[in-house]
């Protein structure tokens, strides 16, 4: 498993999340975990915590995850409002 940095610019209102780092087995896999902890799908016009389009989601390896390390988000950025 690695680690990826996941970030999204195309939301930027209030109590969204910026950016998180999520433990997968690659990039495809790690662009579909939300930084709220469930899997990602893009909002059908209705309000939005992360990207508003999984093609603005940017994804970029920044290492190899420990052994006991499970798939899922390791640390997020929220932009409270």
């Amino acid at each position: 498993m690695k680690l990826y940095l996941l970030g999204q610019t195309d939301n930027d209102n209030y109590n969204t999340y910026d950016s998180c780092i999520v433990c997968a087995e690659n990039a495809e896999d790690a662009k579909t975990i939300n930084p709220t902890g469930g899997v990602y799908s893009e909002p059908n016009g209705e309000y939005s915590e992360w990207a508003l389009s999984a093609d603005n989601i940017t994804c970029e390896e920044i290492g190899e995850a420990i052994d006991k390390q499970v798939r899922g988000v390791v640390l997020a950025s929220f932009c409270l409002g």
